[in-house]
């Protein structure tokens, strides 16, 4: 039987990856409370005595803007953690499965980034997370590496869930319009991770979201329209595009952070959904589970 271990069992893609693991997989999902990604002991001490032989890295420090404020936190989890974690497996022989993310590129480029693009993050958290894709790499040749972007569930802060939130609370919302990515269920993401221990020697970087690319500002009137069909929501803010240049924050966002997976469909055998349709979903999931 396979043993899995997976941290950041409390966020959106950990959970998903609970709901949808293999019914003959041993699960063991840790989230911050129980085990301390941040330091080399605990982690050693858990991947040691639970002798996984998978470990699913879903933790990381996701807060964009914040990550700018407090990058000694962001590097402790999204950089020197991965490389805790790849000591920990290449010691006990397990494979690690890291999740990365297309905030690694700068989005000047205009066509979609393939897995050996040249790397070049414009903000503290893409640079921490790049440099945990090298750590790993140092430690561990055999480790998986996923990139991945704009992840939403219906668990969590996420996206999605802030635009129902503010078009329920609000007259008019405005979203970026000149920021281009692809948006990703966590649950697609999750079962895409699962299929890929089912094949041999699936190592390095690859890429996955969902089929298709959007605005922010596309995104949220799909989540709007999504929403509205099926009743989730009564009521709908008019949603109004804005420039980034208009929109200030904290962090850089890539202007374009499409991801190429075309290697991850060749190599896994298994196709995305369109992004759209995988919203749907999600939202679907929401309404049954109102209380999430």
């Amino acid at each position: 039987m396979e043993r899995v271990l997976i941290t950041g069992a409390d966020g959106q893609l950990g959970t998903e990856l609970q709901k949808t693991g293999p019914k003959n997989f041993e699960l063991l999902a840790l989230g911050r409370d129980q085990l301390d990604i941040g330091a080399a002991e605990p982690i050693a001490d858990t991947i040691s005595q639970f002798k996984p032989t998978v470990v699913i890295n879903a933790a990381a420090y996701t807060a964009v803007d914040q990550a700018e404020a407090e990058p000694e936190v962001a590097e402790q989890i999204n950089s020197l953690a991965p490389g805790y974690l790849a000591v920990a497996c290449r010691k006990n022989r397990a494979l690690l499965i890291h999740i990365s993310t297309d905030f690694v590129f700068d989005g000047l480029g205009n066509f979609p980034y393939k897995p050996d693009s040249k790397t070049s993050p414009l903000g503290s958290y893409g640079r921490t997370k790049l440099l945990g894709e090298e750590k790993i790499l140092e430690e561990l040749s055999t480790a998986l590496i996923v990139r991945t972007s704009w992840v939403y569930s219906a668990y969590g802060k996420n996206f999605v869930k802030t635009m129902l939130r503010l078009m329920q609370e609000r007259d008019t919302v405005r979203v970026v319009e000149d920021q281009i990515g692809a948006p990703t269920w966590a649950r697609g993401l999750a079962e895409m991770l699962w299929a890929s221990l089912s094949k041999d020697n699936i190592r390095g970087i690859y890429h996955w979201s969902d089929e298709g690319i959007c605005s922010w500002y596309q995104f949220a009137k799909a989540i709007a329209e999504e929403a509205v069909k099926i009743g989730l929501i009564e009521r709908c803010a008019q949603v109004e595009p804005i420039s980034s240049k208009n929109y200030k924050t904290l962090a850089t966002r890539p202007d374009y952070s499409v991801l190429d997976c075309s290697s991850t469909i060749r190599d896994i055998g298994i196709s995305p959904r369109p992004w759209r349709s995988q919203l749907k979903s999600m939202l679907e999931d929401l309404k049954r589970n109102s209380n999430v």
